[in-house]
Protein backbone atom coordinates (compact mmCIF):
# COMPACT_ATOMS: atom_id res chain seq x y z
CA UNK A 1 0.00 0.00 0.00
CA UNK A 2 1.32 3.30 -0.90
CA UNK A 3 0.76 6.60 0.85
CA UNK A 4 1.15 10.20 -0.28
CA UNK A 5 2.90 11.82 2.24
CA UNK A 6 2.49 15.26 0.74
CA UNK A 7 -0.87 15.07 0.78
CA UNK A 8 -0.53 14.15 4.26
CA UNK A 9 1.54 17.10 4.83
CA UNK A 10 -0.86 19.60 3.35
CA UNK A 11 -3.47 17.78 5.56
CA UNK A 12 -2.16 18.00 8.88
CA UNK A 13 -1.04 21.89 8.13
CA UNK A 14 -4.36 22.44 6.98
CA UNK A 15 -5.71 21.00 10.21
CA UNK A 16 -3.21 22.79 12.78
CA UNK A 17 -4.14 26.27 10.87
CA UNK A 18 -8.19 25.45 11.47
CA UNK A 19 -7.52 24.37 15.11
CA UNK A 20 -5.09 27.63 15.69
CA UNK A 21 -7.34 29.79 13.93
CA UNK A 22 -10.44 28.31 16.19
CA UNK A 23 -8.69 28.90 19.50
CA UNK A 24 -7.72 32.33 18.46
CA UNK A 25 -11.27 33.43 17.55
CA UNK A 26 -13.68 31.36 19.33
CA UNK A 27 -11.78 30.61 22.74
CA UNK A 28 -10.11 33.87 22.59
CA UNK A 29 -12.94 35.90 21.94
CA UNK A 30 -14.82 34.04 24.25
CA UNK A 31 -12.79 34.37 27.15
CA UNK A 32 -12.57 38.11 26.15
CA UNK A 33 -16.58 37.84 26.41
CA UNK A 34 -16.56 36.14 29.97
CA UNK A 35 -14.57 38.47 31.54
CA UNK A 36 -14.80 41.44 30.11
CA UNK A 37 -18.11 41.94 28.23
CA UNK A 38 -20.17 42.02 24.72
CA UNK A 39 -18.23 45.73 23.71
CA UNK A 40 -14.62 44.33 24.60
CA UNK A 41 -15.28 40.64 22.54
CA UNK A 42 -16.74 42.82 19.65
CA UNK A 43 -13.34 44.95 19.56
CA UNK A 44 -11.37 42.20 20.58
CA UNK A 45 -13.03 40.28 16.95
CA UNK A 46 -12.45 43.56 15.04
CA UNK A 47 -9.10 43.90 16.23
CA UNK A 48 -8.44 40.20 15.07
CA UNK A 49 -9.89 40.66 11.56
CA UNK A 50 -7.58 43.99 11.24
CA UNK A 51 -4.24 41.65 12.16
CA UNK A 52 -5.55 39.38 9.49
CA UNK A 53 -5.86 41.86 6.75
CA UNK A 54 -2.89 42.64 5.67
CA UNK A 55 -1.37 38.59 6.99
CA UNK A 56 -4.42 37.83 4.09
CA UNK A 57 -2.65 40.43 2.10
CA UNK A 58 0.39 39.14 1.71
CA UNK A 59 -0.40 35.05 1.23
CA UNK A 60 -2.73 36.58 -1.81
CA UNK A 61 0.14 38.45 -3.22
CA UNK A 62 2.46 35.60 -2.94
CA UNK A 63 -0.28 32.88 -4.61
CA UNK A 64 -0.60 35.45 -7.37
CA UNK A 65 3.02 35.24 -8.00
CA UNK A 66 3.48 31.56 -8.10
CA UNK A 67 0.37 31.20 -9.78
CA UNK A 68 2.38 33.84 -12.50
CA UNK A 69 5.84 31.77 -11.93
CA UNK A 70 4.08 28.53 -13.05
CA UNK A 71 2.56 29.78 -16.22
CA UNK A 72 5.52 31.82 -17.74
CA UNK A 73 7.53 28.47 -16.92
CA UNK A 74 5.15 26.34 -18.85
CA UNK A 75 5.97 28.62 -22.32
Amino acid sequence: MTRDLRKYVQDTNARLIVGALFLLFVIGVGLIYLIYGAGAAMMGLFCLLGAFVPIGLIFLSLYILDWITKRASRD
